[in-house]
């Protein structure tokens, strides 16, 4: 049985008239059939071209990626959800590449490491940097190294998909997604994929400064669930050097200095920001064992519904050890292909060397894995 038939491909776009008819045929021509364009109001053309080459088209009822991410994911039915750019800077070829993982059961979401082959002059270099900061960023904070979170090119289950809180717009929903995986311990791996230049008579909507700005908005905020030892440890701490800065300012200005000089409105001053720090930062550590008690009672009851689920005979969601996460044995026990339903082998080819990126993982959720495939229709 052909697994492509089971992915739903999903395009976002806006005004990606230039490079949209090649994104489409290029995935279609290797077997995903299932296309869905979700555009945020082109003007350019974008919509008829996608059609004429064999897309579904869904008009955005809102704006933005992410909000074009949720709202393609709640219109199709695919147990797997293929992402990816329409601007033609990533390679169908890699499809079955960003696949694999899933189909062999080891990840419910898989990311396309752009850094593994990317053109030269395909990333400017403001946007190199950016993007190296973030992601060093990411694994300092949530105890991760996904290598390229901000990585446009995803694979995921739909049961996986579900699990995530989604709430930003824009550019930021990859973080957003990258934040979800960690914190609800999702398998996920990394795959190096191509990554290729824009055309040069099209533009980017990306603007780094603002959206960079959003993004590290962002890791900060959904630090506050997922590592509130350090939302709270990092204000705490810059209140306390405050308060230590503006007492050392105090007491020199009181007991060295000739004459005297007292500042009773300072020290008050530095006297609140020391026990505001110290507040904080005790608040930070009884927040951070909630959530450790937190996500392991969470991830026992998702283990008993999974159980329970198995028990009756109810499709449970795909899971990382599930030789067969999409139940295709008995379809290739139908076909005769007996050896391959033993075997559980009915991924795509495309595998190859992996580098496990365990030793960064804070503990919690597998590994992040990249494999260096030789990418193949």
């Amino acid at each position: 049985m052909d697994r492509r038939t089971d992915v739903c491909v999903l395009l976002p776009t806006l005004d990606e008239a230039r490079t949209i008819g090649e994104v489409v045929s290029g995935f279609t021509e290797r077997g995903y059939e299932n296309v869905l364009v979700v555009d945020g109001g082109s003007t350019d053309g974008t919509r008829r071209i996608a059609e004429e080459h064999g897309a579904r088209v869904l008009v955005q009822s809102g704006s933005g990626k992410g909000q074009a991410i949720r709202e393609g994911v709640g219109e199709t039915d695919a147990p797997v959800v293929l992402m990816a750019d329409g601007d033609g800077t990533y390679d169908p070829a890699d499809a079955d590449a960003m696949l694999a993982p899933i189909l062999e059961g080891r990840a419910e979401h898989v990311i396309g490491n752009r850094f593994h082959g990317i053109e030269p002059g395909a990333m400017p270099r403001l946007n190199r940097i950016g993007n190296r900061l973030v992601n060093r960023a990411f694994a300092f904070i949530h105890g991760r190294d996904l290598v390229d979170i901000l990585s446009g090119y995803r694979a995921f289950t739909r049961s996986s998909f579900e699990r995530l809180r989604l709430t930003a717009d824009g550019f930021g929903v990859e973080t957003e997604m990258a934040v979800e995986c960690v914190k609800h311990g999702i398998a996920t791996e990394v795959v190096g994929v191509s990554y290729g230049s824009r055309p040069a008579d099209s533009e980017t909507n990306l603007h780094p400064v603002k959206d960079g700005a959003r993004i590290y908005l962002t890791l900060f905020r959904l630090a506050k669930t997922n590592n509130p030892l350090f939302y709270f440890g990092s204000v705490g701490t810059a209140a306390l050097l405050a308060g230590l800065g503006i007492a050392a300012y105090v007491g020199y200005e009181w007991f060295i200095r000739v004459p005297r000089v007292s500042h009773e409105a300072l020290a008050v001053v530095s006297a609140a920001s020391l026990i505001l720090g110290v507040q904080l930062l005790m608040f930070g550590v009884l927040s951070d064992v909630i959530v450790a008690v937190n996500r392991e009672q969470t991830r026992r009851l998702e283990e008993l519904a999974r159980r329970l689920d198995e028990g009756r005979g109810t499709p449970a969601a795909p899971h990382a050890d599930d030789p067969d996460p999409w139940g295709d044995d008995a379809g290739n026990a139908e076909t005769g292909d007996a050896g391959n339903a033993e075997r559980g082998d009915t991924g795509p080819p495309g595998g190859g060397e992996t580098r496990s990126d365990s030793a960064t993982d804070g503990g919690e959720g597998s590994g992040a894995v990249e494999s260096d495939p030789e990418a193949s229709p």
